[in-house]
């Protein structure tokens, strides 16, 4: 017997509780000057996999980053690019909101 989703109730390989989150997030994507004049790209608002996300985002723009509180925290000013990779991860581009 296979396993079943804690959320939705459907077995694991049906579970669609990762896309509907996807759909239902709303993303703010924003740049931060730190210490010594460091810029960081904050992305604010996935609900879920923010360690899974964030390790495909390090890879993609070459950059060093960490999860803090739930916040994406990006080494480099990186808001277009970083809109780009969610699009094509799956979040849809209406819901990204980019400054």
């Amino acid at each position: 017997m296979s396993d079943i989703c804690n959320k939705c109730g459907l077995p694991k390989e049906l579970c669609v509780c990762g896309e509907i989150s996807k759909q239902q997030a709303r993303v703010t994507i924003r740049s931060e000057k730190r210490r010594y004049g460091k810029q960081m790209t904050l992305v604010e608002g996935l609900d879920s996999d923010h360690r899974v996300i964030m390790k495909k985002l390090k890879a993609k723009l070459a950059c060093g980053g960490t999860v803090k509180d739930g916040v994406i925290e990006l080494q480099g000013k990186h808001i277009t690019r970083v809109k780009e990779l969610l699009v094509g991860m799956g979040f849809p581009e209406n819901t990204i909101d980019a400054s």
